[in-house]
């Protein structure tokens, strides 16, 4: 990891560096939207079959 860190600095390269940089922290942003996404999901299917039990429950009477 230190040799890279050098080649990289020796080379001048800190536009790469800042962009690696980017797309690491936009795939992480992603993939943290992406599993709240599902666990909402998931949430609003436990909803749903709570208000189908439910209305199978205290249906028509």
């Amino acid at each position: 990891m230190d040799a890279l860190i050098r080649a990289v600095a020796e080379r001048g390269d800190i536009a790469h560096v800042a962009l690696a940089l980017w797309a690491i922290g936009a795939s992480l942003a992603f993939f943290r939207a992406f599993a709240e996404v599902a666990r909402a999901h998931r949430r609003f299917d436990d909803f749903v079959r709570e208000l189908a039990r439910f209305n199978a429950r205290h249906g028509r009477e």
